[in-house]
């Protein structure tokens, strides 16, 4: 709903009037809108105040420049940021999509003592730096071709949908990195706990 609600009532309003003002106004109403029905549905404050207050940036942007177009110079901009960041920490060894899914499942850094996790998790990102090129590919042609509604279409598009593909994908790609004697995700391992594991297993035997 945040991503796609105000940028279609910007778009709707700018074609019935022409005026950035008020099709500014209307996106940022929609918002609120819906950052409203968030916080109805007992969604976190926070997340909901950084989405209203993004749109009333990208509108802020937009009013200022006079360039419906404008409206979308935020998102191009904060998707650059995202690949690069995302790239980033796959070359540095924190890879991204490890980091929020330790956090995620309590793990903290522990994932990074595995080195097929490590691995699966670094490889498995890249799917999400394609995701952020994707879109800045796209955004920035439309936006310099001052393509607005195409924009539209393109912010709507490019949301939920490929989020949803991208984390199919990099499921995908993660499952298959690991070994296919790996506990998984929920169960970090030492390098050496393989070892340890087979020794006691001989023991036994």
């Amino acid at each position: 709903m945040d991503a796609s609600l105000p940028p279609a009532v910007f778009v709707l309003v700018w074609l019935a009037t022409r005026s950035v003002g008020w099709a500014a106004g209307a996106a940022v109403l929609a918002g609120l809108a819906a950052g409203g029905y968030r916080l109805w549905r007992g969604q976190g404050f926070v997340a909901v105040t950084f989405s209203v207050a993004a749109v009333a940036l990208a509108g802020y942007v937009a009013v200022r420049t006079g360039r419906a177009e404008d409206f979308f110079l935020l998102q191009l901009l904060a998707n650059l940021a995202s690949a690069l960041l995302w790239t980033v920490s796959i070359g540095i060894r924190w890879p991204l999509l490890g980091v929020v899914v330790g956090l995620l499942l309590g793990q903290r850094t522990r994932w990074r003592r595995d080195p097929d996790l490590l691995r699966a998790y670094g490889l498995a990102s890249w799917v999400w730096v394609a995701q952020y090129a994707l879109r800045v590919a796209v955004f920035g042609l439309l936006w310099w071709s001052g393509w607005v509604v195409a924009l539209g279409v393109a912010r709507i598009a490019l949301s939920w949908p490929l989020v949803a593909a991208v984390v199919a994908v990099s499921a995908v790609v993660f499952r298959r990195a690991l070994p296919a004697d790996h506990p998984g995700m929920r169960r970090p391992r030492s390098p050496d706990q393989p070892l340890v594991v087979e020794q006691s297993d001989a023991g036994r035997n």
